[in-house]
């Protein structure tokens, strides 16, 4: 008898630190890396007789990613404490919310092989960050844990997923959409290296066709997609081997080793009453009224998905170029801008998708820290468009613009104008006029024909791959200034 096919079922709560100035309940700083417990007060280290006070940007923020996820807003919700233990947890709880979250009931849709699938929200809810230990071996011997409360008070959304996903590469897409919304409403930055996105993911299988949900393991505090998706997978495999052994998964919390590439037992999971939830006595409930609900819902930016489909209508791109381009706000505007500035929105989506994206790449940027602008690469594709110089020429100078403006300090102001006379004194100068004389390149083609009598006759002989050979030769020694249209015209014609 063949093995039973199985089916994971997988929900994530992804928790992402609000882009706030100040912490959730009081006005110490949230910036990110300073000296251990510099940023802290009386309110968010916990002393007794303290009164918390709401911060009114990480209410509005929460409700600006529940419009943009298709949330109900709740016109009532309220804070709750939940109750546990632990050396980071000053106050001996976590003030979050329960049973009255201020969203619910929203989606996002996500892409994967082509298929278009919408993933349910639950709930998001507010909260605060708990501190952080950090844990030391003495030089002299013996162990040391030390509390940093600079994060504790910081504000998070959690954002609650149903049990909609059914593979680790849906709950990739899923995650790297959320982080595409957060980023674009400016509510989070995404930086899972410094925590402020990281989720925790249910996962459980069952028999293919079952309706009934498997037992389900939590695994904690997953910060970077690839770990999300290896976690997930190995999680997956494990629960299936656990069940085709003859086994029963048991309801716990595992941490991820990412360097053993395992998940790991941490505790049997608390059931929702081991917190102890109750209603938070020193915070009124929150009132959201309609005129601020439509204040903030005016103020919402053009979301992903709707630039997407405009990109796609508008320029006539194809949905994959749009999907690159709206991946990042910042990337998206570059695009509009070039295009703005005269560019032609395929030849500027297929510039910046190889010629750009390979140049962020090699430094490990994103397009907002790059200081070159749309109007270099529109300058450029100008001259290609007038045949002043061949494409080749024009992706030389694109790196060398680049290079160039990493050394200016602070934000370079360039017009179209300007630029075009800079960039043709750099093709003057340098000698990188394309060559259209015909007659020079078809002195160039036959001495190449002439230098490789071998190939001419592989190539008369039907091997025809040879003509990019024979590109290249000219190209060589025309020092990359060919019109390359001429060449290939002038070859096909000399060889045949």
């Amino acid at each position: 008898m063949g093995k039973m096919k199985y089916e994971a079922v997988i929900g994530l709560e992804v928790h992402a630190q609000m882009l706030t100035d100040t912490k959730i309940f009081c006005g110490c700083s949230t910036k990110f890396g300073s000296e251990p417990n510099t940023q802290t007060c009386p309110v968010c280290t916990g002393m007794p007789g303290v009164l918390p006070v709401l911060n009114k940007k990480a209410l509005e923020f929460t409700i600006k990613t529940g419009l943009a996820t298709n949330c109900k807003i709740s016109s009532f919700s309220r804070f709750a404490r939940k109750n546990y233990f632990y050396p980071d947890l000053p106050k001996g709880y976590q003030i979050s919310q329960y049973e009255l979250p201020i969203c619910e009931y929203g989606y996002v849709e996500i892409v994967v092989n082509g298929e278009t699938k919408k993933i349910g929200i639950t709930k998001i809810h507010m909260e605060e960050d708990a501190g952080k230990n950090i844990h030391e071996s003495a030089s002299g011997g013996g162990n040391y844990s030390f509390v940093d409360l600079n994060r504790a008070g910081v504000p998070l959304m959690e954002i609650v997923s149903e049990p909609d996903i059914r593979s680790p590469e849906e709950a990739v897409e899923y995650m790297k959409k959320l982080r595409t919304i957060l980023r674009y409403l400016g509510v989070c930055d995404g930086n899972m290296e410094q925590g402020s996105l990281r989720c925790d993911a249910n996962v459980s299988v069952r028999p293919a066709g079952q309706k009934e949900f498997g037992v389900k393991t939590e695994v904690k505090n997953l910060n970077s997609f690839k770990f999300v998706g290896k976690a997930l997978d190995y999680e997956i495999r494990r629960q299936i081997k656990v069940l085709e052994d003859g086994g029963k998964v048991v309801q716990e919390t595992r941490l991820w080793d990412s360097e053993r590439g395992i998940t790991e037992s941490m505790r049997t999971k608390e059931e929702a009453h081991d917190y102890r939830y109750f209603p938070e006595p020193d915070l009124v409930p929150i009132v959201v009224d309609q005129r601020w609900l439509d204040e903030i819902r005016a103020s919402l930016p053009e979301l992903p998905d709707i630039k997407r489909k405009r990109f796609v209508s508008e320029y006539g791109l194809p949905e994959h170029d749009a999907d690159l381009l709206v991946s990042e706000k910042a990337l998206a505007e570059w695009f509009e801008e070039a295009v703005t500035l005269g560019g032609q929105p395929k030849v500027v989506s297929n510039w910046i998708m190889v010629e750009l994206t390979k140049l962020l790449n090699e430094d490990r940027i994103t397009i907002d820290e790059c200081n070159l602008k749309p109007v270099h690469l529109v300058v450029i594709l100008e001259q290609i468009e007038q045949g002043k110089i061949n494409p080749a020429t024009g992706k030389a100078l694109l790196a060398e613009e680049y290079k160039r403006s990493k050394n200016i300090i602070g934000t370079i102001e360039v017009t179209l104008p300007k630029l075009r006379v800079h960039i043709e004194a750099i093709i003057n100068q340098k000698g990188l006029v394309q060559i259209s004389d015909g007659g020079a390149i078809e002195k160039a083609v036959d001495d190449v024909i002439a230098k490789h009598p071998k190939e001419f006759e592989r190539f008369r002989a039907g091997e025809e791959k040879l003509i990019g050979f024979f590109v290249g030769q000219v190209m060589k020694m025309t020092r990359g200034k060919a019109n390359p249209q001429m060449v290939n015209d002038l070859l096909k014609k000399k060889l045949s």
